[in-house]
């Protein structure tokens, strides 16, 4: 499908990208400024996530290299996650032209909801206790149950992955906040990588749009990632509430109006 935009159209997407990145970077959650902007720009449904995936990969990558660059994601230690985010992310892709996802819809504002409100009351529920970082790995059942399920949510849908992986990932494994972020972006990566080839070979990638919105979405995960490790939890924690309550309302208007 080709569609002609106008030169102001591109600058807004080019904008919407940079500001999406930078949050994906810090919290995850870019997708909900970046998809409906596809949307709105009459991109058809399956199209703007697929499209969508595709800028996503630019920056999930991004973010992940610049965690690792500063030792905050040890790849050798994650290796059952990543087999299990990857079998995840493809079943979840293909869930996606197979069933009705209404009930999903009406269920994950709930979820997310949930998440807000136990990051809010709970002091650690950002890790702010844990300042030691990881030295070996942690439970192959822990990172296969985890990666099974974050995996294939993202390929199926993907509203709040950033917030669920770097929540479930402190809780699970005992990391450091940073840490956690480093492994959501990793883990991320893997998941819109293995989407946008599902997506791909199913016709559903805009490459022009994807690709002009991602190279945005690469300098602000550049950013959001530098942002997040110079200034940590007083910056992330209020950045991370903020985004996951307006995830939870965008999807809660678009489940029940």
């Amino acid at each position: 499908m080709e569609l002609l935009l106008e030169p102001n159209q591109w600058a807004i997407l080019a904008v919407i990208g940079l500001i999406a990145g930078f949050i994906d970077a810090v919290v995850g959650g870019g997708g909900l400024l970046s998809i409906p902007t596809l949307l709105t720009f009459g991109v058809p449904p399956h199209l703007a996530l697929g499209t969508n995936k595709l800028a996503a990969c630019f920056s999930s990558t991004t973010s992940c290299y610049t965690y690792y660059k500063q030792q905050l994601f040890t790849p050798k230690f994650w290796k059952p996650a990543a087999l299990a985010t990857l079998v995840g992310a493809i079943m979840g892709s293909l869930l996606v032209f197979l069933i009705n996802a209404d009930w999903l819809e009406k269920l994950l504002p709930i979820l997310i909801i949930l998440i807000s409100a136990y990051t809010l009351i709970s002091p650690q529920a950002m890790g702010g206790n844990i300042t030691q970082a990881p030295t070996t790995t942690s439970t192959k059942s822990k990172q296969i149950s985890q990666g099974l399920l974050l995996g294939g949510y993202d390929g199926f849908a993907g509203p709040g992955i950033g917030a669920f992986w770097t929540v479930t990932s402190i809780q699970l494994h005992k990391l450091p906040l940073l840490h956690s972020c480093g492994l959501a972006r990793a883990m991320t990566s893997i998941s819109n990588i293995t989407a946008l080839v599902i997506f791909s070979l199913l016709g559903h990638v805009n490459w022009l749009l994807g690709i002009w919105m991602g190279l945005s979405m690469m300098a602000g995960a550049a950013i959001g990632a530098k942002s997040a490790i110079r200034f940590g939890i007083p910056f992330i924690k209020p950045l991370f509430i903020v985004i996951v309550i307006a995830i939870a309302g965008q999807l809660s208007w678009s489940a029940w109006s």
